[in-house]
This record gives C-alpha cells, structure tokens and sequence, in this order.
C-alpha cells in the first residue's frame, strides 16, 4: 500500500490493510497486530476490522444494490473501502462528511480518482435515501440471513430448532459488541480487592448473576494496563467456561486430566478450584499453545499442581499404561457456533459439512478420554457450539459405545436455568448472555 500523502486516520489506512490479510491469510480478526502502531491505532482498527467482518454481508447487500454496475467483479480493495464506510455511517454514526471525506481520500491514496469518485457517489447516495432496502427474497431464512449477515445455512437450521422469534434474538447477540468476562482468581486476590481497585479507576462493571467469581466488563485494556492479567489475579473467561468448570466440581487434593487444554482457561480454573492441591495433568498437541497454560500456572501461583504435556489425547490413551485420572475434562475442537459473537470472522469459516467431520473427532477423543477415567471416576465432555450433531449425539454414542458409563445430570451444580431436559449443561447466548456451551458428566461406573 503507497505511504500515506494526505490526512487520512491511521486506524482506518490499519483496518483497510487488517482486512486485506483476513481475506489473504484467513487470518483470525481478535488475533491481528501492528507494531508500527499505538495502542489507540490498533483497538480502533480492530473495532472496524472486527465489525466490517460481522457484518458483511448485510454491507454488501446495500452497497450491490447502490452500486450502478458488476458489484461483485467489484475489485477487492475498493470494496473493502466501501464496506468501511458504510460501517461507519450505518453503525458508528460517524458523521457523513468526515466518512466520505477519509474513505474517498484512501481510496485516492491506495488506488486512483476513479475510484476515489466511485467512493463518493456510493456512500453519498445511500446517505440520501430515507431508508436502507431490505431483501424480499420469498425466503425467510434467506432474507433473515442477508439482514443479519450470517451464512444462510446457519440461519435455516436455527429457524426449524428455535422458531423465528428466538432465531432473531441469536442473530442480534451474534452481531453485538462483545461484552468480556474475568474470573478472578481466588488464590491470587479477592472479589472484593478487584472490585475496589476497578471502582478508584471508575472503570465500569458489573457482577455475574450466577458466579460469584465472575464480572463482566466492556473493555479489558484498563485491567491490561494495570497488571491484573499478568499477575493473575484474573483471568478472561467467559462465563460458560467457569460453569463447565462448576460441572466437573474438581476437589482439593484430586488427580485431573485436561485432555485438550491449551490455551489453559479452564486448567487454571481448575487449579482454583482445587485450591492448588493435588495434580492436573495437562495434555494438548498443539505444543506452542501448551507453553501458555504453563505460563498461566506460573502466574496463577498453581505451578507446582500443573505440569504439561504436548501430546495427541488418542495417543496417551494407546500406551501401554495409560495415566488414570480421578476426573477427565475432555473440552473438545469443535465448530464454535456458540461463540460467534466474539469470532467475528468464524461464521463464514464454517460449512455444514465441518459438523460430521468435527463429530468423527469427537467421538475419537471421548473413547481416548474414557481410557484415563478410573472405575468410579468423572468424564466431563464439552464444547462451545450450540449445534446437537456435536453435543447431544456425540453423548448419545459414546454410551451406545461404553455401556460403563452413565449419564450424571448437572443439578445443582450450575443453574437449573442452565440445564437441558437430559441434565446437561446447555447454555444460549440469547438467553444466558454468555458464550453457547455444552457439557455432559459420564460417571465411570463399576459393576
């Protein structure tokens, strides 16, 4: 991209080359960076980056329609240019000028006048009409899925699981703002000590209304900053992780095995909850990524009840002598289709066919996880996707598979509200505010 000859705002000359990589490299969005920036820059870029991405194809159908020629031979930096700025007209209320004004001048700087007064002309027509179009495709889940930018796959199958009243309502969460989660760590400080220390900085918060070791928060920068993650006194964690947690109820003194626990969330919470007594086994095989979960345990000051091991699960469970744990948290890949709201980037990364390939590793994982559970033991299964191929049936053949284990319900260790008809954790973004998870307590029973 030429260097910059006029005054156009770092962060949108940023977020313009943030999206070029996410269409290059399929980067991840949260994940992306720039040195030559400051902070300011980057979170500003990244707001852009993170909202252009979600919704996308809600922009496009308002630009196509605008837009007096091949929209989609459109070349791909201009339209991304376009997508920035009716972002920002449409969902910052950024004012008209100064939008077209920075996006016409990028446009300029990054292709030609040509494309600078296509600029213009596009976002100045579409902010003298008196209302948007809105699709009429004959299709509800069509038109739902343009109007609320999620693949029409999606939308379909959550219009015949849920009704189209409450489809609406996961669409709309799916397209907010994420809110961020903390767990504070009882080993390192207290609800109390973090709760003032954010009140003397009147940074805006608000308790967890199921957890008492969880608050919520618009912006993590400020907790950045004042040292609370590195020092682990809390760690970001979404609210559905802390009740997967709650499910496998891991006592002081126990033996625990994460089998897929990079990057070390739900470890280091289990290490709280053991008081950091007794030993957590930490297996992924992903070794770059298990480097953080000791760190975690360094920072968490559970080091000495953690260690690591970069393995594939299904291996550790073909030794010859396998290690036997007294519960097994078996927190599995998975599509993340409850997650979308914070993975701007994943609803158009998922196919329908990814269900079936993602359940044929499930199933491979849970018989490799089922190996470590001791005679009496706990298996805790979960996963943060909402969809059933993967939850529900993935239960449903593991014990068709282990006639040894049961099904355990979850009363009374998360909230009833939270539970499904089969007394598995079932979580809903909609409905609960928090990530979509799923979790299932197989006892290993003994004859």
């Amino acid at each position: 991209m030429p260097p910059s000859t006029d005054a156009v705002s770092p962060s949108r000359r940023l977020a313009l080359r943030h999206l070029e990589r996410v269409a290059r490299d399929d980067a991840f969005v949260g994940k992306l960076s720039a040195d030559d920036a400051d902070a300011r820059t980057r979170r500003q870029a990244r707001e852009l980056v993170a909202g252009v991405t979600r919704q996308r194809r809600w922009l496009d159908f308002v630009l196509a329609d605008a837009y007096n020629g091949d929209y989609d031979g459109m070349e791909a930096r201009l339209r991304y240019i376009l997508r920035l700025g009716l972002y920002e007209l449409e969902f910052q209320a950024t004012p008209t000028r100064a939008v077209v004004h920075e996006y016409v001048e990028l446009a300029k700087q990054t292709l030609r006048q040509g494309a600078a007064n296509l600029v213009n002309g596009v976002l100045r027509a579409i902010d003298r009409r008196d209302a948007l179009p809105q699709p009429d495709t004959g299709d509800e889940a069509e038109d739902l899925a343009l109007r609320h930018s999620h693949p029409t796959w999606l939308v379909r199958r959550w219009l015949d699981r849920f009704g189209p009243e409450e489809a609406v309502e996961l669409l709309e969460w799916n397209n907010r703002r994420p809110a961020h989660h903390v767990r504070i760590n009882p080993l390192r400080t207290t609800r109390a000590e973090v709760e003032e220390w954010l009140d003397e900085r009147e940074i805006v918060y608000t308790r967890s209304p199921s957890l008492d070791t969880s608050l919520r928060l618009k912006r993590l920068q400020p907790l950045l900053q004042g040292g609370l993650l590195d020092e682990g006194r809390v760690a970001v964690q979404d609210e559905s992780a802390s009740h997967v947690v709650r499910l496998v109820d891991a006592q002081p003194g126990e033996t625990v095995i994460d089998g897929c626990a990079a990057p070390g969330g739900k470890t280091l919470a289990l290490a709280a909850a053991m008081e950091g007594t007794g030993r957590i086994r930490a297996i992924d095989s992903h070794e770059g990524r298990l480097a953080r979960v000791h760190e975690g345990a360094e920072a968490h000051g559970v080091a000495d009840c953690v260690e690591t091991e970069a393995a594939d699960l299904r291996a550790v469970a073909d030794r010859p002598d396998p290690p036997r744990a007294d519960r097994v948290l078996l927190d599995a890949p998975c599509s993340g289709l409850g997650v979308l709201g914070k993975r701007a980037d994943l609803r158009w990364q998922r196919a329908p066919d990814d269900l079936e390939e993602l359940a044929a590793l499930q199933d491979e994982l849970l018989d490799a996880a089922a190996q470590l559970v001791r005679p009496g033991g706990l298996l805790v299964y979960s996963t943060c996707t909402i969809a059933p191929e993967e939850n529900e049936h993935r239960v449903d053949r593991f014990l068709a598979r282990h006639a040894d284990f049961t099904v355990e319900a979850a009363e009374g260790l998360v909230p009833a509200e939270m539970i499904s008809p089969s007394g598995f954790l079932a979580t809903r973004p909609h409905r609960h505010r928090m990530d979509g998870a799923f979790a299932a307590r197989l006892r290993h029973v003994t004859s």
